[in-house]
């Protein structure tokens, strides 16, 4: 990583497709929806749609799975294109589902599998980051096994989304958690109710934030957070609105983003 604090755009199922990752003006680094090892050993034209980059706009392929043969699969045959830097793991996902299946933040103690799909990645030249929460529930957390995957994955970097996986978002983010992330030596993302320049100086021993429902609600957010000029929200709403017909982008992602969006993208300079 270069030597700057990072603001990245969280992936968010159903809202933060390409259009939407195209808007966020000064957003260092975006990633894409989670997709399956499974769908893209097969690639199923569905998901090839939702990892295709139309534009150099930084972005991480976020992948969710453990299956070695299906990531080595895909990897054969995968060729990079426009804003493409690597491949993120999910390792957060709460769903119950996921979790059943021992995916998501299921994996999280399961070292040396997330060893072997790391160092798999970059043996192809990728870069290769994990996404992760703080355990599968509040005994993992206890035990740290987020620590021990830390320590023992050579990855890129590590966003450490400060919940359990039992915790939902009307629970706060532990930040407390994040000085003995950061201690091991490894580059750490923040993760979690980051919104204001007053929470970003908090988390300044990382190395950089990650934002996701603040983002949806102000897709200007990173470039305000970084004081950087931006056009109206008028003109950015428009952009967006000509960039879901361009790409022919399935309805329900302008109907999701301008439910949380509501009558216009919020300008706010006490961010």
């Amino acid at each position: 990583m270069e030597n700057k604090f990072y603001y990245m755009l969280a992936p968010i199922e159903n809202m933060t497709d390409s259009c939407f990752r195209t808007i966020c003006r000064g957003a260092d680094m975006t990633f894409t929806e989670k997709v399956s090892l499974q769908s893209l050993a097969k690639k199923n034209p569905f998901t090839m749609n939702k990892i295709k980059l139309f534009d150099d706009v930084p972005c991480m392929i976020q992948i969710i799975g453990q299956r070695e043969p299906l990531l080595e699969k895909f990897l054969k045959d995968f060729r990079p294109k426009n804003g493409f830097r690597g491949f993120n793991l999910n390792l957060g996902c709460p769903d119950p589902e996921v979790v059943k299946a021992g995916l998501g933040c299921a994996m999280i103690r399961r070292v040396s599998k997330v060893k072997r799909i790391i160092d798999r990645i970059k043996s192809y030249g990728y870069g290769a980051n994990i996404k992760m929460r703080l355990g599968l529930n509040q005994f993992e957390k206890d035990k740290k096994v987020y620590l021990n995957l830390i320590e023992n994955v050579d990855a890129d970097f590590f966003v450490v989304h400060a919940r359990h996986g039992k915790e939902t978002y009307t629970d706060k983010a532990d930040w407390s958690i994040f000085s003995e992330c950061v201690k091991i030596g490894k580059n750490v993302i923040a993760n979690g109710d980051i919104e204001t320049k007053d929470d970003i100086e908090k988390l300044k021993i990382c190395r950089g934030v990650m934002i996701g429902r603040a983002a949806v609600e102000n897709p200007l957010i990173f470039a305000q957070l970084k004081g950087i000029e931006v056009s109206s929200r008028d003109q950015v709403k428009t952009e967006y609105e000509e960039l879901l017909k361009q790409r022919n982008a399935h309805p329900k992602y302008a109907k999701h983003i301008f439910k949380h969006i509501g009558e216009g993208f919020i300008e706010n300079d006490e961010i």
